[in-house]
Protein backbone atom coordinates (compact mmCIF):
# COMPACT_ATOMS: atom_id res chain seq x y z
CA UNK A 1 0.00 0.00 0.00
CA UNK A 2 1.35 3.20 -0.80
CA UNK A 3 2.19 5.36 2.37
CA UNK A 4 0.42 8.87 2.45
CA UNK A 5 2.75 11.97 2.71
CA UNK A 6 1.42 12.69 6.59
CA UNK A 7 1.48 9.52 7.81
CA UNK A 8 3.70 10.16 11.12
CA UNK A 9 2.10 13.77 11.60
CA UNK A 10 0.55 13.71 15.00
CA UNK A 11 -2.69 16.06 16.24
CA UNK A 12 -4.49 16.83 18.89
CA UNK A 13 -7.23 18.60 17.55
CA UNK A 14 -9.95 21.40 19.45
CA UNK A 15 -11.46 22.30 16.62
CA UNK A 16 -15.06 22.73 16.21
CA UNK A 17 -17.89 24.06 13.89
CA UNK A 18 -16.63 24.42 9.83
CA UNK A 19 -13.01 26.45 9.66
CA UNK A 20 -10.79 24.26 11.95
CA UNK A 21 -12.77 20.18 11.56
CA UNK A 22 -12.40 20.73 7.85
CA UNK A 23 -8.62 21.95 8.13
CA UNK A 24 -7.90 18.88 10.40
CA UNK A 25 -10.00 16.74 8.14
CA UNK A 26 -7.52 17.15 5.06
CA UNK A 27 -4.67 16.73 6.96
CA UNK A 28 -6.43 13.00 8.19
CA UNK A 29 -7.27 12.21 5.10
CA UNK A 30 -3.75 12.56 4.29
CA UNK A 31 -2.64 10.35 6.63
CA UNK A 32 -2.01 12.38 9.88
CA UNK A 33 -3.44 10.95 13.12
CA UNK A 34 -5.47 13.02 13.97
CA UNK A 35 -7.34 13.15 18.01
CA UNK A 36 -10.07 15.25 18.16
CA UNK A 37 -11.30 16.35 21.23
CA UNK A 38 -14.97 16.67 22.61
CA UNK A 39 -17.21 16.47 25.61
CA UNK A 40 -20.51 15.11 26.35
CA UNK A 41 -20.95 18.35 28.74
CA UNK A 42 -21.12 20.63 25.71
CA UNK A 43 -21.45 18.51 22.43
CA UNK A 44 -19.83 20.32 19.17
CA UNK A 45 -22.09 22.25 17.39
CA UNK A 46 -22.35 20.27 14.45
CA UNK A 47 -23.63 17.23 16.02
CA UNK A 48 -26.72 19.11 16.26
CA UNK A 49 -26.90 20.30 12.92
CA UNK A 50 -29.21 18.46 10.11
CA UNK A 51 -29.23 16.22 8.13
CA UNK A 52 -30.11 13.63 10.62
CA UNK A 53 -30.35 9.90 9.46
CA UNK A 54 -33.48 9.05 8.69
CA UNK A 55 -34.36 12.65 10.18
CA UNK A 56 -34.21 11.40 14.09
CA UNK A 57 -31.79 13.70 15.65
CA UNK A 58 -29.06 12.15 18.11
CA UNK A 59 -25.74 13.16 19.24
CA UNK A 60 -24.07 10.84 16.94
CA UNK A 61 -26.65 10.89 13.77
CA UNK A 62 -25.36 14.13 11.94
CA UNK A 63 -24.49 13.42 8.55
CA UNK A 64 -23.32 17.11 8.96
CA UNK A 65 -20.49 16.79 11.52
CA UNK A 66 -20.11 13.22 9.44
CA UNK A 67 -18.34 14.87 6.92
CA UNK A 68 -16.12 17.17 8.15
CA UNK A 69 -14.73 14.20 11.14
CA UNK A 70 -14.26 11.72 8.86
CA UNK A 71 -10.83 9.77 9.23
CA UNK A 72 -10.47 11.06 12.80
CA UNK A 73 -10.17 9.38 16.34
CA UNK A 74 -13.00 10.81 19.03
CA UNK A 75 -12.01 11.17 22.57
CA UNK A 76 -14.05 13.00 25.62
CA UNK A 77 -12.14 15.33 27.78
CA UNK A 78 -14.09 17.44 30.10
CA UNK A 79 -11.70 20.15 29.86
CA UNK A 80 -13.29 21.87 33.44
CA UNK A 81 -11.94 18.95 35.36
CA UNK A 82 -9.10 20.07 37.43
CA UNK A 83 -7.47 16.71 35.73
CA UNK A 84 -7.81 17.81 32.58
CA UNK A 85 -4.55 20.01 31.73
CA UNK A 86 -2.63 17.29 33.31
CA UNK A 87 -4.00 14.89 30.23
CA UNK A 88 -3.77 17.84 27.90
CA UNK A 89 -0.44 17.99 28.32
CA UNK A 90 0.42 14.74 28.71
CA UNK A 91 -1.02 14.30 25.02
CA UNK A 92 1.00 17.06 23.62
CA UNK A 93 4.79 15.28 24.54
CA UNK A 94 2.68 13.08 21.65
CA UNK A 95 1.72 15.20 19.74
CA UNK A 96 3.61 17.56 16.60
CA UNK A 97 0.51 19.98 15.90
CA UNK A 98 -2.28 21.11 18.64
CA UNK A 99 -5.33 22.86 16.58
CA UNK A 100 -7.69 25.11 18.10
CA UNK A 101 -10.91 27.65 17.23
CA UNK A 102 -11.86 29.04 20.24
CA UNK A 103 -12.25 32.74 21.42
CA UNK A 104 -8.80 33.84 21.96
CA UNK A 105 -7.80 33.04 25.65
CA UNK A 106 -9.55 30.20 26.16
CA UNK A 107 -6.21 27.69 26.16
CA UNK A 108 -4.28 30.50 28.44
CA UNK A 109 -7.68 30.41 30.86
CA UNK A 110 -6.99 26.56 30.48
CA UNK A 111 -3.02 27.82 31.33
CA UNK A 112 -2.22 25.58 28.22
CA UNK A 113 -1.06 28.87 25.91
CA UNK A 114 1.66 28.12 23.64
CA UNK A 115 4.40 28.72 26.03
CA UNK A 116 2.91 25.89 28.52
CA UNK A 117 3.07 23.89 25.66
CA UNK A 118 6.42 24.17 24.91
CA UNK A 119 7.05 23.34 27.99
CA UNK A 120 6.08 20.06 27.59
CA UNK A 121 7.05 19.49 23.90
CA UNK A 122 9.36 22.58 22.89
CA UNK A 123 8.46 21.30 19.29
CA UNK A 124 5.20 21.82 19.44
CA UNK A 125 3.50 23.89 16.58
CA UNK A 126 0.04 25.87 18.26
CA UNK A 127 -2.56 26.63 14.97
CA UNK A 128 -4.80 29.11 16.76
CA UNK A 129 -7.97 30.68 14.18
CA UNK A 130 -10.10 33.08 15.26
CA UNK A 131 -12.70 35.51 13.89
CA UNK A 132 -9.77 38.63 14.21
CA UNK A 133 -7.06 36.91 15.14
CA UNK A 134 -5.17 37.04 18.37
CA UNK A 135 -4.76 41.26 19.97
CA UNK A 136 -6.67 44.40 19.44
CA UNK A 137 -9.77 45.65 21.43
CA UNK A 138 -12.06 43.26 19.48
CA UNK A 139 -9.80 40.12 19.47
CA UNK A 140 -12.34 38.10 21.64
CA UNK A 141 -15.46 39.23 19.33
CA UNK A 142 -17.11 35.41 19.34
CA UNK A 143 -19.34 34.29 16.38
CA UNK A 144 -19.45 32.22 13.04
CA UNK A 145 -19.23 32.41 9.05
CA UNK A 146 -22.06 35.02 8.70
CA UNK A 147 -20.85 37.71 10.63
CA UNK A 148 -17.71 37.40 8.87
CA UNK A 149 -19.05 37.54 5.60
CA UNK A 150 -20.34 40.42 6.68
CA UNK A 151 -17.53 42.20 8.33
CA UNK A 152 -15.40 41.28 5.23
CA UNK A 153 -17.65 43.42 3.15
CA UNK A 154 -19.01 39.98 1.35
CA UNK A 155 -22.27 40.67 2.55
CA UNK A 156 -22.37 43.90 1.20
CA UNK A 157 -21.61 42.55 -2.44
CA UNK A 158 -24.01 39.93 -2.49
CA UNK A 159 -27.41 40.42 -3.90
CA UNK A 160 -29.37 42.74 -6.44
CA UNK A 161 -28.90 46.06 -6.63
CA UNK A 162 -32.27 47.20 -5.45
CA UNK A 163 -32.41 45.32 -2.48
CA UNK A 164 -30.95 44.82 0.96
CA UNK A 165 -27.81 43.09 1.13
CA UNK A 166 -27.61 38.86 2.17
CA UNK A 167 -24.95 36.64 3.07
CA UNK A 168 -23.78 34.33 0.80
CA UNK A 169 -24.78 30.84 1.31
CA UNK A 170 -23.29 29.64 4.68
CA UNK A 171 -20.86 29.95 6.58
CA UNK A 172 -18.81 31.12 3.58
CA UNK A 173 -15.76 32.23 4.93
CA UNK A 174 -15.73 28.82 7.06
CA UNK A 175 -14.68 27.21 3.40
CA UNK A 176 -12.17 29.63 2.53
CA UNK A 177 -9.82 29.27 5.56
CA UNK A 178 -9.02 25.53 5.51
CA UNK A 179 -7.20 26.62 2.01
CA UNK A 180 -5.06 29.09 4.20
CA UNK A 181 -4.65 26.77 7.08
CA UNK A 182 -3.11 23.56 6.00
CA UNK A 183 -0.18 25.39 4.08
CA UNK A 184 0.62 27.27 6.91
CA UNK A 185 0.61 24.00 8.98
CA UNK A 186 2.20 21.74 6.57
CA UNK A 187 4.93 24.64 6.55
CA UNK A 188 5.31 24.88 10.47
CA UNK A 189 5.84 20.86 10.40
CA UNK A 190 8.63 21.17 7.74
CA UNK A 191 9.84 23.71 9.53
CA UNK A 192 9.69 21.55 13.11
CA UNK A 193 11.23 18.58 10.88
CA UNK A 194 14.35 21.01 9.78
CA UNK A 195 14.80 22.92 13.13
CA UNK A 196 13.22 21.32 16.10
CA UNK A 197 11.55 24.25 16.86
CA UNK A 198 7.49 24.91 16.95
CA UNK A 199 5.65 27.57 16.35
CA UNK A 200 2.25 29.69 17.38
CA UNK A 201 0.09 30.70 13.81
CA UNK A 202 -2.66 33.06 14.18
CA UNK A 203 -4.68 32.92 11.69
CA UNK A 204 -7.19 35.92 11.75
CA UNK A 205 -10.32 34.62 9.36
CA UNK A 206 -11.59 38.43 8.91
CA UNK A 207 -7.78 38.92 7.12
CA UNK A 208 -8.06 35.63 5.47
CA UNK A 209 -11.52 36.38 3.93
CA UNK A 210 -10.68 39.71 2.49
CA UNK A 211 -8.25 38.31 0.38
CA UNK A 212 -10.61 37.14 -1.81
CA UNK A 213 -12.06 40.98 -2.54
CA UNK A 214 -8.53 42.31 -3.09
CA UNK A 215 -9.99 43.31 -6.36
CA UNK A 216 -12.23 45.71 -4.87
CA UNK A 217 -9.66 46.86 -2.03
CA UNK A 218 -7.43 48.20 -5.01
CA UNK A 219 -10.14 49.83 -6.56
CA UNK A 220 -11.09 51.79 -3.30
CA UNK A 221 -7.17 52.64 -2.57
CA UNK A 222 -6.51 53.26 -5.87
CA UNK A 223 -9.30 55.02 -7.22
CA UNK A 224 -11.70 56.00 -4.29
CA UNK A 225 -14.32 53.59 -5.68
CA UNK A 226 -16.69 51.62 -3.49
CA UNK A 227 -18.25 48.75 -5.43
CA UNK A 228 -22.24 48.00 -4.84
CA UNK A 229 -24.43 45.04 -5.34
CA UNK A 230 -24.64 43.98 -9.12
CA UNK A 231 -26.70 40.62 -8.54
CA UNK A 232 -25.09 37.97 -11.30
CA UNK A 233 -23.66 40.97 -13.44
CA UNK A 234 -20.55 41.11 -14.17
CA UNK A 235 -18.14 44.62 -15.47
CA UNK A 236 -16.41 42.48 -18.10
CA UNK A 237 -18.50 39.93 -19.44
CA UNK A 238 -21.99 39.91 -21.06
CA UNK A 239 -24.28 38.13 -20.82
CA UNK A 240 -23.46 36.92 -17.52
CA UNK A 241 -26.03 35.15 -15.35
CA UNK A 242 -28.32 32.42 -14.41
CA UNK A 243 -31.24 31.50 -16.91
CA UNK A 244 -34.37 29.05 -16.59
CA UNK A 245 -34.21 25.84 -18.59
CA UNK A 246 -36.92 23.11 -18.91
CA UNK A 247 -38.22 21.75 -16.31
CA UNK A 248 -39.10 22.79 -12.67
CA UNK A 249 -36.70 24.79 -10.84
CA UNK A 250 -33.66 24.27 -13.38
CA UNK A 251 -31.15 26.52 -14.76
CA UNK A 252 -27.99 27.50 -16.87
CA UNK A 253 -25.48 30.04 -15.79
CA UNK A 254 -23.52 31.54 -18.69
CA UNK A 255 -20.83 33.32 -18.74
CA UNK A 256 -19.58 35.40 -22.28
CA UNK A 257 -16.43 36.56 -20.80
CA UNK A 258 -15.31 37.76 -24.34
CA UNK A 259 -16.19 37.74 -28.05
CA UNK A 260 -15.58 34.64 -29.12
CA UNK A 261 -17.52 33.17 -26.21
CA UNK A 262 -20.50 35.76 -27.02
CA UNK A 263 -20.14 34.79 -30.54
CA UNK A 264 -20.53 30.79 -29.69
CA UNK A 265 -23.92 31.68 -28.28
CA UNK A 266 -24.97 33.95 -30.92
CA UNK A 267 -24.01 30.85 -33.90
CA UNK A 268 -26.35 28.38 -31.20
CA UNK A 269 -29.64 30.73 -30.66
CA UNK A 270 -29.37 32.30 -34.02
CA UNK A 271 -27.83 28.93 -36.71
CA UNK A 272 -29.59 31.13 -39.84
CA UNK A 273 -27.25 34.18 -39.05
CA UNK A 274 -30.31 36.94 -38.20
CA UNK A 275 -32.55 37.07 -35.57
CA UNK A 276 -32.07 38.71 -31.76
CA UNK A 277 -28.87 37.52 -31.44
CA UNK A 278 -27.60 40.01 -34.24
CA UNK A 279 -29.23 42.88 -33.55
CA UNK A 280 -26.73 45.75 -33.40
CA UNK A 281 -27.55 46.45 -29.81
CA UNK A 282 -25.47 43.29 -29.10
CA UNK A 283 -22.49 43.15 -31.90
CA UNK A 284 -19.98 44.60 -29.03
CA UNK A 285 -19.62 44.13 -25.08
CA UNK A 286 -19.82 47.73 -24.74
CA UNK A 287 -23.16 48.03 -26.32
CA UNK A 288 -24.09 44.29 -24.91
CA UNK A 289 -23.97 46.08 -21.45
CA UNK A 290 -26.05 49.27 -22.15
CA UNK A 291 -28.48 46.93 -23.51
CA UNK A 292 -27.76 44.58 -20.50
CA UNK A 293 -31.80 43.84 -19.65
CA UNK A 294 -32.99 43.32 -22.49
CA UNK A 295 -30.13 41.02 -23.46
CA UNK A 296 -31.03 39.21 -20.13
CA UNK A 297 -34.63 38.55 -21.27
CA UNK A 298 -34.10 37.04 -24.41
CA UNK A 299 -31.26 35.35 -23.58
CA UNK A 300 -33.50 33.68 -20.68
CA UNK A 301 -36.73 32.98 -23.24
CA UNK A 302 -34.11 31.30 -25.21
CA UNK A 303 -32.70 28.90 -22.42
CA UNK A 304 -36.16 27.66 -21.60
CA UNK A 305 -36.21 26.43 -24.92
CA UNK A 306 -33.59 23.51 -23.95
CA UNK A 307 -32.48 20.80 -21.35
CA UNK A 308 -30.56 22.27 -19.17
CA UNK A 309 -27.74 19.76 -19.81
CA UNK A 310 -28.18 19.51 -23.15
CA UNK A 311 -27.80 23.15 -23.19
CA UNK A 312 -24.46 23.17 -21.09
CA UNK A 313 -22.66 20.63 -23.73
CA UNK A 314 -24.12 22.37 -26.82
CA UNK A 315 -22.60 25.91 -25.73
CA UNK A 316 -19.20 24.54 -24.48
CA UNK A 317 -18.61 22.86 -27.58
CA UNK A 318 -19.38 26.19 -29.19
CA UNK A 319 -16.31 27.86 -26.72
CA UNK A 320 -18.67 29.60 -24.37
CA UNK A 321 -18.27 29.31 -20.77
CA UNK A 322 -21.67 27.70 -19.52
CA UNK A 323 -22.87 25.28 -16.55
CA UNK A 324 -25.82 23.56 -15.66
CA UNK A 325 -27.20 24.77 -12.16
CA UNK A 326 -27.11 21.38 -10.37
CA UNK A 327 -28.70 20.45 -7.12
CA UNK A 328 -27.66 18.01 -4.21
CA UNK A 329 -28.89 15.25 -6.64
CA UNK A 330 -27.63 16.15 -9.74
CA UNK A 331 -24.04 16.07 -7.66
CA UNK A 332 -24.29 12.17 -7.34
CA UNK A 333 -24.79 11.69 -11.01
CA UNK A 334 -22.09 14.31 -12.18
CA UNK A 335 -20.30 12.02 -14.00
CA UNK A 336 -16.81 13.99 -13.63
CA UNK A 337 -17.49 13.68 -10.06
CA UNK A 338 -17.92 10.00 -9.90
CA UNK A 339 -14.76 9.53 -12.18
CA UNK A 340 -12.73 11.01 -9.79
CA UNK A 341 -14.52 9.54 -6.63
CA UNK A 342 -15.54 12.56 -5.19
CA UNK A 343 -18.17 11.01 -3.11
CA UNK A 344 -17.22 7.88 -0.60
CA UNK A 345 -19.46 6.25 1.72
CA UNK A 346 -17.85 5.12 4.57
CA UNK A 347 -20.08 2.91 7.10
CA UNK A 348 -20.78 4.84 10.34
CA UNK A 349 -21.92 2.19 13.29
CA UNK A 350 -24.91 4.53 14.14
CA UNK A 351 -26.03 5.85 10.63
CA UNK A 352 -24.65 3.05 8.35
CA UNK A 353 -23.52 4.36 4.76
CA UNK A 354 -23.19 8.47 4.36
CA UNK A 355 -21.84 10.12 1.82
CA UNK A 356 -18.31 12.24 2.60
CA UNK A 357 -16.37 14.18 0.41
CA UNK A 358 -12.99 13.62 -0.97
CA UNK A 359 -10.27 16.25 -0.85
CA UNK A 360 -10.70 17.90 -4.13
CA UNK A 361 -6.81 17.38 -4.74
CA UNK A 362 -5.93 14.28 -6.51
CA UNK A 363 -2.21 13.42 -5.51
CA UNK A 364 -1.36 10.86 -8.33
CA UNK A 365 1.57 9.12 -6.42
CA UNK A 366 0.43 9.88 -2.49
CA UNK A 367 -3.42 9.50 -2.81
CA UNK A 368 -5.36 10.22 0.57
CA UNK A 369 -8.03 8.38 1.50
CA UNK A 370 -11.14 8.22 3.60
CA UNK A 371 -10.35 5.11 6.00
CA UNK A 372 -12.51 5.65 8.85
CA UNK A 373 -16.22 7.32 9.29
CA UNK A 374 -16.68 10.35 11.68
CA UNK A 375 -15.94 9.11 15.40
CA UNK A 376 -18.86 8.33 17.69
CA UNK A 377 -18.58 11.15 20.40
CA UNK A 378 -15.79 9.49 22.63
CA UNK A 379 -15.54 5.95 20.94
CA UNK A 380 -11.56 5.95 20.49
CA UNK A 381 -10.72 7.09 24.22
CA UNK A 382 -9.36 4.01 25.55
CA UNK A 383 -7.59 3.39 21.68
CA UNK A 384 -6.31 6.80 20.95
CA UNK A 385 -4.83 7.54 24.68
CA UNK A 386 -3.45 4.14 24.80
CA UNK A 387 -2.94 2.91 21.96
CA UNK A 388 -1.56 6.24 20.19
CA UNK A 389 -0.67 8.32 23.14
CA UNK A 390 1.26 5.88 25.19
CA UNK A 391 -1.19 6.03 28.61
CA UNK A 392 -0.60 2.83 30.98
CA UNK A 393 -3.66 0.99 32.00
CA UNK A 394 -3.11 2.66 34.95
CA UNK A 395 -2.81 6.31 33.73
CA UNK A 396 -6.05 5.84 31.74
CA UNK A 397 -8.10 3.93 34.41
CA UNK A 398 -6.97 7.01 36.82
CA UNK A 399 -8.29 9.35 34.31
CA UNK A 400 -11.70 8.26 33.54
CA UNK A 401 -12.75 6.76 37.26
CA UNK A 402 -12.05 10.60 37.84
CA UNK A 403 -14.22 11.63 35.52
CA UNK A 404 -11.85 13.54 33.22
CA UNK A 405 -13.02 11.38 30.13
CA UNK A 406 -16.60 12.80 29.94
Amino acid sequence: MTAKPLEGLKVLDFCWVVAGPLTTKYLAEYGADVIRVETTKRPEVLRRGAPFKDGISGMNRSEYFGNYNVGKYGVTIDMQHPRARDLVLRIAQWADVITENFTPGTLEKWELGYEDLKKANQGIIVFSSSMLGRGGSMSSQPGFGPVLASLSGMTYLTGWPDREPVNPYGAYTDFIIPRFAVPAILAAWDYKKRTGQGTHLDLSQLEASVQFSAPLVLDYTVNGAINHRQGNSDPGAAPHGTYPCKGEDRWIAIACNSEEAWQGLRDLACPSGSGWAYDERFSTLERRKAAEEDLDQLVGQWTQEWEARELMDRLQAAGTPAGAVNDCRDLFDDAQLSYRGHFQFPVHPEIGPYAASRSEMDLSKTPGAIDRPAPLIGEHNEYALKGLVGLSDDEYRSFEEDGVLT
